[in-house]
């Protein structure tokens, strides 16, 4: 049932062939990760568990040359990030139950402040952060009984991205985020289903 997200990471492979702008990237790229969270029956369950102490981050394909990353991001009951940025552009699909993300500012103070309501993604929905369209914000499972999943593409190799957290007191603090997982879903074999077409 891989199928999806391999026609998923060859499609945006793709698009960056392409050398598309930012808007464009967005625009066609947010259409395809939709395409690709409207059905819930392709992610292998080993990228889709919830950790009690954290919320987690499994990476499904990284291209070669670190054009852009897909991962799953795993959010245990109540499970919340910090106020962070992203350096990159990037796209949030809500696969399973829900999340709210609350973008935030910088004051003149050095400090992060929300900026407007929080938003709401269901599943099937996207959202775009970059540092050209907002990039700061505070992500929260919108569920305290359940784990939600999100599908999230980056214009880099998100794992490796040096990027910033913002304390409530002011600054910001370096971090990388690395991955929860040290192997990757096979995408390429496709012997099952060449088994399964009659040959010419």
């Amino acid at each position: 049932m891989i199928a999806p997200l391999r026609e998923f990471v060859g499609a945006f492979g793709r698009l960056l062939d392409g050398r598309p702008d930012e808007a464009r990237i967005l625009r066609e790229g947010g259409a395809l990760l939709r395409t690709l969270v409207a059905r819930d029956d392709w992610l292998p369950e080993a990228f889709a568990e919830p950790d009690p102490a954290r919320y987690q981050q499994f990476l499904l394909h990284a291209d070669s040359t670190e054009r852009f990353s897909v991962v799953s991001f795993v959010w245990g009951p109540g499970q919340a990030t910090p106020v962070h940025d992203h350096t990159v552009w990037g796209l949030i699909g809500m696969l399973r139950g829900a999340e709210y993300s609350q973008a935030y500012a910088i004051d003149d103070a050095g400090r992060a402040q929300p900026q407007g309501a929080p938003v709401r993604l269901d599943p099937g929905q996207v959202e775009a952060v970059s540092p050209t369209v907002g990039d700061l914000h505070r992500v929260h499972n919108a569920h305290a009984d359940r784990a939600s999943i999100s599908i999230h593409v980056y214009g880099a190799n998100i794992g490796a991205v040096r990027r910033h957290t913002y304390p409530a007191e002011g600054g910001r603090k370096p971090f990388v985020s690395g991955y929860s997982n040290t192997l990757l879903p096979n995408l390429w074999d496709r012997s099952e289903e060449l088994r399964q077409t009659p040959a010419a």
